[in-house]
């Protein structure tokens, strides 16, 4: 069956001793994993549709970095699975999902969207999803739908990457791998020292209040994130985060050709709080821009904010006439 990106795609039921000894799933629900383009990936279900929620599915997909995996987005899928059909995934190298040695690019981690997406809708009828995602997997959804429009309802952009410091807006598509550092990574000598230093509790710990801006973090995503990054091939997919391969140089151009409605949230706290391009779509009918006073995972310290925000921006969210969904206007 062809997919939403044009590569074939072959999804299924993998029974569950795929999954890794030591290592706990990263939210509850049913676990299918799913074989595409990209290898094995793992995708989390929950919930459904209540007399009082919504029919329409939500997908969450986590953030890239060390140790990422679907645990980042738990208090929205926990929230939204007493409401509506609600989807998780762990993105290739990450989580339950396979950890060979291979390229991670975003083209591979845009085409596990696309798979993901592809999923929910042949079980829900083919009907448009609303999709959100975490920070650098922003620029992964936002290509997707610039590719399959069709296929959304809504965005959903928390602490989104790709407005920060030198603007990326080329015209075609690439990004700032550089192969040379993949090769400085891998050297025998400290290839798997490196990692292991890297993902060391203290050090996941420093990084975790860098995101939050505090020292108030999140106690279980320490011993998560732990778990998750001694696990064989957890190195790979970082190392090639690390080395930009993940980062698109067009993003901003992607970002500007959205005509879907769009909400993004940011906090004003921490490391990650370089938003100054985001006067490219800050104020275009179909943005919503919003920001708490917390770090780069809002929904972990103000979760009723959060989801009261992003369920407001929802009842505004309706069919047009020419069959895409379109933002209610404000008299």
């Amino acid at each position: 069956m062809p997919s939403l990106s044009g590569q074939a795609i072959n999804t299924g039921s993998i029974k569950q001793h795929h999954a890794r000894t030591g290592l706990a799933n990263p939210v509850a629900g049913a676990r299918t994993d799913i074989t595409s383009v990209v290898g094995r990936f793992a995708i989390y279900a929950a919930g459904d549709a209540q007399p009082n929620g919504s029919t329409t599915p939500l997908l969450l997909i986590h953030s890239i970095n060390a140790a990422g995996s679907a645990y980042e987005v738990k208090p929205l899928y926990d929230y939204y699975a007493k409401q509506r059909p609600v989807y998780a995934i762990d993105l290739p190298g990450f989580g339950q999902s396979d950890r060979d040695d291979r390229e991670y690019t975003a083209r591979m981690m845009t085409d596990a969207v696309h798979a993901a997406v592809e999923q929910i809708r042949r079980i829900h009828g083919e009907q448009p999803i609303d999709a959100l995602a975490l920070s650098l997997a922003s620029e992964f959804l936002a290509r997707a739908a610039t590719e399959t429009p069709q296929a959304f309802r809504s965005l959903g952009f928390i602490s989104p990457t790709g407005f920060e410091g030198r603007a990326r807006d080329e015209r075609t598509p690439g990004t700032r791998g550089r192969s040379w550092i993949i090769d400085v990574l891998r050297v025998k000598l400290w290839d798997r020292g490196f990692f292991k230093m890297l993902t060391a509790r203290p050090v996941i710990r420093k990084f975790l209040e860098k995101a939050w801006g505090s020292k108030d973090i999140d106690e279980p995503m320490v011993d998560y994130d732990y778990a998750t990054t001694h696990q064989p091939g957890a190195r790979h997919a970082p190392y090639y985060f690390v080395a930009g391969f993940m980062f698109s140089t067009d993003i901003l151009h992607v970002y500007e050709q959205l005509r879907l409605p769009v909400w993004m949230a940011h906090g004003v706290r921490g490391d990650f709080v370089d938003y100054r391009h985001k006067t490219r779509v800050a104020g275009r009918s179909n943005w919503t821009i919003v920001q708490f006073d917390t770090g780069a995972f809002p929904h972990f310290e103000v979760l009723d904010q959060v989801v009261s925000s992003y369920d407001q921006f929802l009842t505004k969210v309706q069919p047009s006439e020419v069959g895409k969904p379109t933002l209610v206007q404000s008299a």
